[in-house]
């Protein structure tokens, strides 16, 4: 990927799509909380790891809150003779919650594998078992964090990473849909919607990272993102519905045992990421038509 950069310019926060990134970041981490509770409540948290990404999310935001106010306005990725000592240290800290989440995602990955695909290497196991690529959203989440402090945010190679690490989520939203839905057999026909869609947002963004500052293709992949966006709020609504005509007793175990509450808005997360790694492309694609 090409580093060519334009020259760093002050923008307010919300001009500025690596801050965003960033708050991007800080606030999934800590939402992912609520998820993994919820998610783990359905065994109870029958093995002990399972408290690990629960605790990560709890903590981690703050001291992700810190390092991001330390380093902003000032450059967040490298690092410069002039930088205090205080910048550095933040810029590390940062670096130190991202790999951090890194490994919370890989370790979850492994471990929702072993649950039962290890054992039996099945179509059926994989289906069944734990949503294994589901842990993966830590580090997805632990990449944006560690680009915002390795690559520069004016540079043309920001921009594409975020493409690509929205692409990356997309491919494991493709997953998720396809397995979930099918442990009830697609009994729904609206929950190919979700298969269909996010198969759609991988092929659009697929084209923004092989044809380089080509506007088509950004354009094309905003307005698919747009969708994302619809798909997600939309089905949002019909796991809602579930939930509330499920048959349980109380409201939490309805929001336990029936269909994911947050999952689907997950289209509209990732939809989010990838608009900012577009704003930036079609920002410096635009610098070097001018």
């Amino acid at each position: 990927m090409s580093t060519d950069a334009i020259a760093p310019t002050r923008h307010p926060f919300w001009r500025r799509p690596a801050a965003l990134a960033e708050l991007f970041a800080l606030s999934n981490l800590a939402f992912l909380a609520i998820d993994v509770y919820i998610a783990h409540s359905m065994n109870k948290f029958a093995h002990w790891a399972e408290w690990i990404p629960f605790g990560y999310s709890v903590v981690s935001p703050f001291f992700l809150a810190l390092a991001t106010t330390m380093c902003w306005p000032d450059a967040m990725a490298g690092s410069r003779p002039e930088d205090s000592l205080a910048q550095r240290a933040a810029r590390g800290l940062g670096m130190m919650v991202g790999l951090g989440a890194v490994m919370v995602g890989v370790a979850g990955f492994v471990w929702h594998l072993e649950s039962q695909f290890f054992v039996d290497r099945t179509i059926h196991s994989l289906v069944y078992t734990a949503p294994f690529v589901a842990p993966l959203s830590y580090a997805g989440i632990g990449l944006v964090i560690l680009l915002n402090r390795m690559v520069p945010a004016e540079a043309n190679e920001w921009g594409r990473w975020v493409v690509a690490l929205a692409l990356g989520g997309f491919i494991g939203n493709f997953i998720l849909s396809l397995a979930d839905h099918a442990q009830n057999g697609f009994f729904d026909p609206r929950e190919w919607i979700a298969v269909g869609s996010s198969a759609l947002a991988v092929a659009s963004l697929t084209s923004v990272l092989c044809l380089n500052r080509h506007w088509p293709a950004i354009r094309q992949a905003g307005l698919m993102m747009v969708v994302q966006v619809m798909v997600g709020v939309a089905g949002w609504v019909f796991h809602l519905q579930a939930i509330l005509s499920s048959p349980m007793d109380t409201l939490w175990d309805r929001v336990v045992y029936s269909a994911p509450a947050f999952a689907p808005l997950l289209f509209a997360d990732l939809a989010l990421l990838a608009a900012l790694g577009l704003w930036q492309l079609a920002g410096r694609t635009a610098e070097l038509r001018s």
